[in-house]
């Protein structure tokens, strides 16, 4: 199975709907081991993910102030570098329908304006970002596992399985960095979460709420697809280290937004109780959901459960919505667009303008200039 698997990596084969992921490329261990086949076929990864900050350092603030020098300063190197790019932009740059500044070539092509170089560099010098490429864990060779066991502290290591490359059913298997900023939030706001019951939409592998888990009292964790949700659940395992001292608890379960009601069927994996129900519908006051928006259906699908959901809760709610803006030229705009961002603004536009007598929602952008607490690349269109 090894044997295979390594052959399979070595020549990979990306369909037309495969979608990759490149956020493990970003993080600073030295290898990526595939621990296993899941139950479609799919290879599992092993990777670590550094926190820039240890139980200790949280407590003094020591790493928050270390990040926020650093951020700062790549932030002016940047503007240094770039002053005279965005001159060049503003000179010969052209607004499309979506406010997307579009460079064009003398023969009226796509000119693609890449980030400084200079800029590249601190900001890696200051994430410590090395990129690495993945091992295959290879039979006989349990022993390196062990070995990159003992290399990471138990209090500055999210350690998460995941898939590099899926078809598109299948992203939630795969990390994504609106899940980290979602994360660098939490920890950011700490003190605001401390206590609460949480719910979490569209979970994946489980890295936001494990994050979330640091700090809150309970966090369900929902996805679908028993395969998915048996890998959050082992990764809510790997971090107990991380969620016990805090006294926080997972509950991984299942929550379809193509379904009006929660799956209580007992002999369904993953099921709710009657029992956890009363007590979402009585506790929770957060809500949560990290790059979940890359569908309409399923964007209109998540916007119904967040409607039927919140207007059955005992208390006032507040949802954490975090997406990454992925431009793109299309042949039918012929131009840079962004179509899912922008169903996912119109829709939360009619959920704010919402008048049905029973709820009432007030959306606020929060801007994404705290501090960072994960090793990621934090990229501005987050």
């Amino acid at each position: 199975m090894a044997d295979l698997a390594e052959e399979e990596m070595d020549n990979p084969t990306f369909r037309s709907d495969t979608v990759l992921s490149d956020v493990h490329l970003h993080c600073p261990s030295k290898r990526h081991l595939m621990v296993r086949l899941n139950a479609v076929g799919q290879p599992v990864f092993l990777s670590y993910f550094k926190l820039l900050w240890s139980t200790e350092d949280l407590a003094s603030g020591k790493h928050v102030r270390e990040i926020t020098t650093g951020r700062e300063q790549q932030s002016r190197s940047g503007d240094e570098l770039g002053d005279k790019d965005r001159s060049n932009v503003k000179e010969k740059g052209e607004l499309n329908s979506e406010g997307v500044e579009a460079l064009l070539d003398d023969d009226g092509d796509l000119e693609v304006v890449r980030r400084p170089r200079g800029a590249s560099d601190l900001q890696a010098e200051d994430l410590l970002r090395d990129i690495v490429c993945p091992v295959i864990l290879m039979k006989g060779k349990e022993d390196a596992f062990e070995d990159e066991e003992q290399e990471c502290t138990c209090s500055d290591v999210v350690k998460i399985e995941h898939t590099m490359a899926t078809p598109l059913e299948d992203v939630g298997k795969q990390v994504w960095r609106a899940a980290f900023l979602l994360a660098d939030h939490i920890l950011f706001q700490r003190d605001t979460f401390r206590g609460c019951s949480v719910l979490e939409l569209g979970g994946g592998t489980g890295i936001t709420s494990i994050i979330m888990a640091t700090v809150a009292k309970r966090v369900y964790c929902t996805d679908v697809g028993d395969d998915l949700l048996a890998m959050c659940e082992q990764n809510v395992a790997l971090n107990k280290h991380l969620i016990e001292p805090g006294g926080g608890e997972i509950k991984v379960k299942e929550l379809d937004w193509l379904k009006d009601e929660f799956c209580t069927d007992p002999e369904t994996p993953y099921s709710w109780s009657e029992e956890e129900i009363a007590d979402l519908l009585d506790h929770c006051s957060v809500i949560m959901a990290a790059d979940v928006f890359y569908d309409d259906d399923l964007t209109d699908a998540l916007f119904r459960t967040l409607y039927r959901i919140t207007h059955n809760l005992r208390n006032s709610c507040t949802v954490y919505l975090a997406l990454e803006k992925r431009l793109n030229f299309t042949l039918r705009h012929m131009d840079i667009t962004c179509e899912a961002y922008s169903h996912f603004r119109n829709t939360l536009n009619d959920l704010e303008n919402l008048q049905d007598g029973k709820m009432k929602y007030t959306v606020e952008h929060i801007k994404p200039d705290f501090c960072q607490f994960l090793v990621y690349e934090r990229i501005e269109q987050l």
